[in-house]
């Protein structure tokens, strides 16, 4: 759920991408399994992860990008930080839905343009999850991609999470991308700058945090 800088070079997936959530909200609505999660703790426990970029930050500006129906944001409003939000989805639908929710947010707005301006910080949550009938080769070119997007819209820094290529090989799907986290971890120190790897917590993934 999200938009590559070369938006030609990915429309397919892009599209693919769009209709995919668009019938994941049709079916489950503006619920964690709406957007592909199992359950509303494993989003939770995710975000968590994703939000120990900002730790120590009583005021800031963030880019939720990817931010389907808007369920940061709700984790967001439960912190004492002052912050200002903005969420990006290329998936009209979950912006839609979004907005539905949150119109009152005084701090918060919602685009399905991807012309975002930079923030302090951009947060990427299970948007390179779902690969579906791409190849893994032009599935991973639209990651790296994505990331230099994630770059150019923070200016303290940026994270994401990705399924690990340590999953269990028997759990595995075709439709879902895996990502060997050694690798992605050596392209983002080398790409961006500091870089923190977190795969300590109890899901078959892992969360990258980047520093400027």
């Amino acid at each position: 759920m999200s938009a590559a800088s070369d938006a030609g070079r990915h429309a397919p997936v892009l599209r693919s991408v769009s209709t995919y959530y668009q019938g994941r909200l049709d079916e489950f609505g503006p619920t964690a399994r709406g957007v592909d999660w199992n359950s509303t703790e494993s989003q939770r426990l995710r975000f968590a992860q994703l939000l120990r970029l900002v730790e120590g930050a009583d005021a800031f500006s963030i880019n939720d990008y990817g931010c389907g129906y808007g369920a940061l944001l709700d984790f967001l409003l439960e912190r004492p930080a002052a912050f200002t939000y903005t969420g990006f989805d290329v998936c009209p639908a979950m912006i839609a839905a979004a907005q539905t929710r949150h119109g009152g947010t005084a701090n918060a707005r919602f685009t399905a343009r991807p012309d975002v301006a930079p923030a302090d910080y951009t947060l990427a949550s299970g948007i390179f999850n779902v690969k579906l009938q791409h190849a893994a080769g032009d599935w991973r070119e639209y990651v790296l991609d994505t990331l230099v997007d994630l770059h150019g819209l923070s200016t303290r820094g940026f994270a994401f999470n990705m399924l690990t290529s340590y999953s269990d090989p028997e759990r595995r799907r075709p439709d879902l991308y895996y990502e060997d986290p050694r690798q992605m971890f050596d392209h983002c120190r080398r790409a961006f700058g500091r870089v923190a790897l977190l795969h300590d917590y109890p899901l078959f993934e892992f969360t990258v945090l980047v520093r400027k």
